[in-house]
């Protein structure tokens, strides 16, 4: 790989390749590299091993746009969703610009030399780790937002007490036996609901044991209108009309549980009730305090969680753990839950940027005093952008307006002769938590991320159709401004380093 690069993307998973597509068909000519931690591509879904690991969206829009979803199943399974990223990869000749096994552990801009310095930590094949540098005009995080190195675990009283196994999803064994063994599920979200039918098909029996419950809706594995639009038209056409149809209806879905909070409770609760037959179950379990959608929304295809409670391979108890003992879990109103397996599905921690703390002139950018920029860039951070997906939609369709964004950005920074650019918000913006969802794992950790604003572009929405619209249009050079040197050569005045830093 070169000393120097146009364009360095961190993360080579669903959103690093989709960034490599868009940087390499519509800047052709711009140099490139992805680098991942890892030593495989998929990020998400190679990760992950835990049973049943499925997408909670359909792969209609988690797919690509360019790449037409082909297999039967539209809620689909980690190994298809990884055959599908390494396949898209692998035809549009991206694997050749990965580099695996590498991880940024630093990031300078400086500003004297117009491009960012990275530190690079490289492990060779027997585990050995090296330093290198490397240098770039514009550096693209498509690493998420999730820790990867470690999920939230609560101090659970009494752990080191249990006899039996306990495991976190994140770091699942291989070789874990729960065959005919007692299972208890610690969580309600959406790896907890992905879990339990899956484990109760060799488990003796599984329990899926939340505090509180979470809004759960039963929706096809299979979606008939695409089946029969791909039976009758070609691919690419069949495709974009299922994807058009998927959007609008999550949209829609969103707009109504919004708007309409006690017409949404009233219908998922009446399609739960339906499905299992005991309206004191759902009331119990099934119907959270909050309105659906305050949170994400879990979906489960072809109501298998539901399925395997009537089936009693597996229930639910809402309550609190008073502690571990040795025999299993004691809950709070004094019941004892027996268990061979503990699985703490206890959700993730999130980490902004894929941990990479940005610096600008060997000053560490106060993130958390920033704001972003449509959904992308940073104020204070130069030739910077970040891959933020929806949180009520498909994270694609946002990652994909993203990927198009850097691209006209750095289509601008060519035609204005700027070697770089950083956002700047104009006076009287309020800010407001970069993602607005009441969820656990986002309320402990999303202060230390930027913040989004009150109005336009400083705004993230969670609306397709508006940013399709709004994205990759209007004026860039009206919010983006030269940066350091390129400032002064545009007819601006150089802004001193501490003023580039400063929270707007």
């Amino acid at each position: 790989m070169s000393a120097h690069l146009d364009v360095v993307v961190v993360g080579a998973g669903l959103s690093g390749v989709g960034a490599a597509y868009r940087l390499q068909t519509e800047r052709p000519g711009t140099t490139y590299a992805v680098l991942e931690a890892r030593d495989d591509l998929g990020g998400t879904w190679d990760l992950f091993r835990y049973p049943g690991i499925r997408s909670d969206s359909d792969m209609f829009t988690l797919g690509y746009s360019f790449k037409p979803w082909t297999d039967e199943k539209s809620i689909a399974d980690g190994a298809t969703i990884l055959s599908y990223i390494r396949e898209t990869a692998a035809e549009a000749g991206i694997e050749a610009r990965i580099r695996f096994r590498t991880k940024v552990v630093a990031a300078d801009w400086s500003t004297a030399d117009e491009r960012w310095h990275l530190t690079l930590e490289v492990r060779g094949e027997d585990g050995t780790t090296t330093r290198e540098e490397l240098t770039c005009g514009f550096l693209y995080s498509c690493a998420g937002y999730y820790d990867y190195d470690q999920g939230h675990a609560p101090d659970f009283p009494g752990a080191d007490d249990f006899e039996g196994t306990l495991v976190h999803p994140q770091f699942w064994p291989e070789d874990l036996d729960y065959a005919s063994k007692r299972v208890v599920v610690i969580g309600s979200g959406a790896t907890a609901v992905t879990l339990v039918p899956s484990m109760a098909r060799e488990a003796g029996h599984v329990t899926m044991l939340q505090r509180t419950p979470t809004w759960i809706s039963a929706v096809p594995s299979r979606d008939k209108v695409a089946d029969r639009l791909r039976a009758t038209l070609p691919a690419p056409l069949a495709h974009r009309l299922v994807r058009t149809k998927n959007i609008l209806f999550g949209i829609g879905f969103y707009q109504f549980c919004q708007q309409r909070p006690a017409q949404a409770r009233k219908l998922l609760t009446g399609l739960t009730t339906k499905i299992l037959g005991d309206p004191a179950m759902v009331a119990e379990h099934f119907t959270p305090d909050y309105d659906p959608w305050d949170q994400r929304l879990c979906a489960v295809p072809s109501a298998d969680l539901f399925t395997a409670i009537k089936r009693g391979d597996a229930d639910v108890v809402t309550d609190r753990i008073a502690r571990f003992v040795p025999e299993g879990v004691l809950l709070e109103s004094g019941r004892l839950l027996e268990a061979d397996v503990v699985v703490t599905a206890t959700g993730l921690r999130l980490k902004a940027f894929g941990g990479i703390a940005p610096r600008v002139d060997g000053e560490v950018v106060p993130l958390a005093e920033q704001f972003v920029w449509r959904g992308a860039m940073v104020t204070g951070i130069p030739n910077f952008a970040v891959c933020v997906g929806y949180t009520n939609a498909s994270w694609t369709l946002r990652a994909d307006l993203t990927h198009r964004l850097v691209c006209k950005v750095l289509d601008h920074l060519e035609r204005r002769g700027l070697a770089a650019v950083a956002p700047v918000a104009e006076e009287g913006v309020e800010e407001r938590p970069l993602l607005d969802l009441a969820a656990g794992y986002v309320q402990r950790s999303i202060h230390e991320f930027p913040r989004q604003g009150d109005r336009g572009p400083w705004r993230v929405r969670q609306n397709y159709l508006l940013d399709s619209l709004l994205t990759l249009r209007g004026d860039l050079g009206r919010h983006l401004r030269p940066f350091g040197p390129a400032a002064a050569r545009d007819g601006e005045p150089a802004a001193a380093t501490e003023d580039q830093l400063a929270a707007v």
